[in-house]
Parts: structure tokens; C-alpha cells; sequence
């Protein structure tokens, strides 16, 4: 559907995306969509999506908010009126894509199931992100990332041995559905353009994070293995690991395979290791892991970090200091390739930003602006989409059907 680009470039540009989302999974899928050029349209209630209240604020403005609401126009309904719910579903009328991630029969409580939606606009698209699915036993029990880890089984694999089990303190799940979902999304438009038909994209938070355990379940089923947790190495493959050096920081040094493991044995001034029988294959390294580490360990300690990254690179050895956000800011990797992009806010004057991935070479994304106040598009968006009136508008507003931001920094 092509609608107004507002000066967007990228392969999305002339696509509407709705977001009717909060936290994280939802916003960052739509904010891929946004990045690439596509007009999302973010729709939340008077008091905002909660992810604007994660993470750090400076004066009084969220700065994930000002990430991950990115490139979006924002909208604030109430969908609890009947006339907020005819004004969505007037909006979904010339999307696309429509993103939620509301439990399982919210959307149809609301008066907006996919039936109703698709009635007035058969080739939308609705994406539905849930912690469990849209159907199942537990198809209405909430679920976060976190929550929905431990029940795939990725939190039982995560940490050391020897202490309970621990977590990224990232939101990794999310992230990981929110790109599943975006490519499914991709796919059900491809298809839609071909057949004049939407459909529904059901992304679940706990089968993202079971998708990351592909080489366990074949492992489970054939031979019976139930992995636990393995620290910091990679299970299956040595060595892998974290290896403090001299200065204490910490380096991860991945010698996989057998050309790269004699490579590294080199850089150690070790050739008896790649010539030791129970070293010189895959196999052999993964058997006798705990020994290797131990070799690869007491060497490290005996070197500078900087020094260890030198010697395997020199050699070709994939190695990598632990890097702290510090040691990003300044590493001129990420400049090079706009992993970091200084941007102008209007109350902070500029704020740091993740770049754009993935990169493409002739329509590549960008960032054109930095996440909005809630509503501040909300009467610009409904008379340029829908045709409102200023008179409609301000009756809207004054009945708490809509909300236009009057320009409070905190939101």
C-alpha cells in the first residue's frame, strides 16, 4: 500500500505499519520496519508504552525510549472508548501491517480481532506477539522473555555448573522473536501482494528462545543427553572460552576447528598441544575440554590482554577482549561502520544511538529521528490519515478519546 513516504527512504518506504505494542519485543520489531523505511504509526494510551520507563532518563526523558520508539510517528488512543476503537480501526484501513502483542483474545475483547480487521482490509497483515502463542493450553498465561527462557529451557543451560541459573541482562528473547516476527511479517506481505490475502503471523517468546536449542532437542531424542549449564564456554567445541589474562581483564579466544586450533596453538608457543592425541581432533578437544582450558588458562594468565589478542591475531585466531560499553565507545569499529550514531534531540541537544542492522548496500536504512513524545503526532497523523477536522480533532481530545502532547519533556 503505498501511502505517504514523508521523505522516507529505504526497501519499506511506502508501507504502514500500526504498533499497537508495549515493552519490548512488540517496539523493537516495529522499530526494524521503521529503520528500513516503512510509516509506523505507534498507538498507546495517555500514560505511554512501559518501555519508556526502562532504563535511564535524563532530564526526565527516557533515553531507551528515545531508541527504540525511533523513526515512528506517535498517536495516543484510548481503545477503551468505542470511538478510539472506530478511529484504529479506520487507521488499519490503509495499513499494511498491524504489530500487537496484547494476551491472546485482547484484540478480540477490543472489538478488533483479525476477522473484524481483515473484513475492512483483506491484504493486512496482523503480527501477534505472545509469550505462548495464539492457542494451546497455555495460550492466555502472560509471559515475558525472561519467563518464557525458562520455560523453553535456555535459562536451565545458562551460568556455571555450580550455581543456580542465571540470565543475560539483556533482553535477548525479545530481541530474537521481534526478528522472527519481522521476517514473518515480510513473508505474509510477499504473499499478500501475490494473492490479495493477509493472514496472521503468530510469534511466540518461548518458541524464539526454543529455537536456540536446535542441537539439544536431536541430542535429547536420540541419545538421551540433558545438557546443563557449562559457564562460559561453548558446549560441544574447545576451546571456547573466557581466559583471564596478567591485567585481569578477560579474553575470549574461539579456536574451533583443527586449522584454526594449530594456529592457536602456535600463537601460544605450544606446539605440543595440536601434537598431543587428545587434542588433535574435534572430538578429542570437546572429550578433554576441562584439561585444554586449564592448558589455555594458565598461559593466559601469564600475558597482558592486549598482548593475547595481538598474538592470536597475528596468527588468524578468532579473539576478542571482553569488551565493557567503555571500550565500545572509543573502538573505531563501531564508528566505521555507524554502529553508533550521534543524533540531534530536542531537549538533550544530541544522544548517543545503536546503528542500523542489517546493512544493505543499495537501499540501506536509517535513523531520521529519535523516539517522540506520547502523542505528539496524534492530531497530525489522524487528519492527514483519516481527513479529521480541527474541529473534530479538539472534540476528540476534550472527550479523552485522543491525546495531543502539549510538549512535556518527561514524555
Amino acid at each position: 500500500m503505498q501511502g505517504t513516504t514523508d521523505e522516507r527512504r529505504g526497501p519499506l518506504a511506502g508501507y504502514r505499519v500500526l504498533e499497537l505494542c508495549s515493552t519490548i519485543a512488540g517496539p523493537a520489531c516495529a522499530r526494524l520496519f521503521a529503520d528500513f523505511g516503512a510509516e509506523v504509526i505507534k498507538v498507546e494510551p495517555r500514560d505511554g508504552d512501559s518501555v519508556r520507563s526502562i532504563g535511564g532518563l535524563d532530564r526526565n526523558v527516557s533515553l531507551y525510549g528515545a531508541g527504540i520508539l525511533r523513526n515512528k510517528s506517535t498517536v495516543s488512543i484510548n481503545l477503551k472508548t468505542d470511538e478510539g476503537r472506530d478511529l484504529l480501526l479506520d487507521m488499519a484501513q490503509h495499513a499494511d501491517i498491524v504489530i500487537e502483542n496484547f494476551r491472546p483474545g485482547t484484540m478480540e475483547r477490543l472489538g478488533l480481532g483479525y476477522d473484524v480487521l481483515a473484513a475492512r482490509n483483506p491484504r493486512l497483515v496482523l503480527v501477534r506477539i505472545s509469550g505462548y502463542g495464539q492457542d494451546g493450553p497455555l495460550a492466555t498465561k502472560p509471559g515475558y522473555g525472561a519467563i518464557c527462557e525458562a520455560f523453553a529451557g535456555v535459562r536451565h543451560l545458562t551460568g556455571d555448573p555450580d550455581r543456580p541459573p542465571t540470565r543475560t541482562a539483556l533482553a535477548v528473547t525479545d530481541y530474537v522473536t521481534a526478528v522472527y516476527a519481522a521476517f514473518g511479517a515480510l513473508m505474509a506481505l510477499m504473499e499478500a501482494q501475490k494473492t490479495g490475502q493477509g493472514q496472521v503471523v503468530d510469534a511466540a517468546l518461548y518458541e524464539a528462545a526454543f529455537s536456540m536449542m536446535e542441537m539439544v532437542v536431536a541430542d535429547y531424542d536420540r541419545l538421551g543427553v540433558v545438557p546443563s549449564r557449562q559457564g562460559s564456554r561453548l558446549p560441544g567445541t574447545a576451546p571456547n572460552n573466557l581466559y583471564r589474562a596478567l591485567d585481569e581483564r578477560y579474553v575470549l579466544i574461539a579456536a574451533n576447528n583443527n586449522a584454526v586450533f594449530e594456529r592457536m596453538a602456535r600463537a601460544m608457543q605450544r606446539d605440543d598441544l595440536w601434537k598431543d592425541p587428545r587434542f588433535n581432533t574435534i572430538r578429542g578437544r570437546n572429550t578433554n575440554h576441562t584439561i585444554l582450558d586449564e592448558e589455555v588458562a594458565a598461559w593466559a594468565a601469564t600475558l597482558p590482554a592486549a598482548e593475547i589478542v595481538e598474538r592470536m591475531e597475528v596468527e588468524g585466531v578468532p579473539v576478542s577482549l571482553v569488551n565493557t560499553i567503555a571500550d565500545i565507545f572509543v573502538d573505531p569499529h563501531f564508528r566505521h561502520r555507524e554502529m553508533l550514531l550521534e543524533l540531534p534531540h530536542p531537549v538533550l541537544g544530541t544522544v548517543m544511538l545503536n546503528g542500523v542492522v542489517p546493512k544493505l548496500s543499495r537501499t540501506p536504512g536509517e535513523v531520521r529521528h529519535v523516539g517522540r513524545r506520547i502523542g505528539e503526532d496524534t492530531h497530525a497523523v489522524l487528519s492527514r490519515l483519516l481527513g479529521l477536522s480541527d474541529a473534530q480533532l479538539a472534540h476528540l481530545t476534550e472527550t479523552g478519546v485522543i491525546h495531543q502532547n502539549a510538549g512535556a519533556a518527561s514524555e
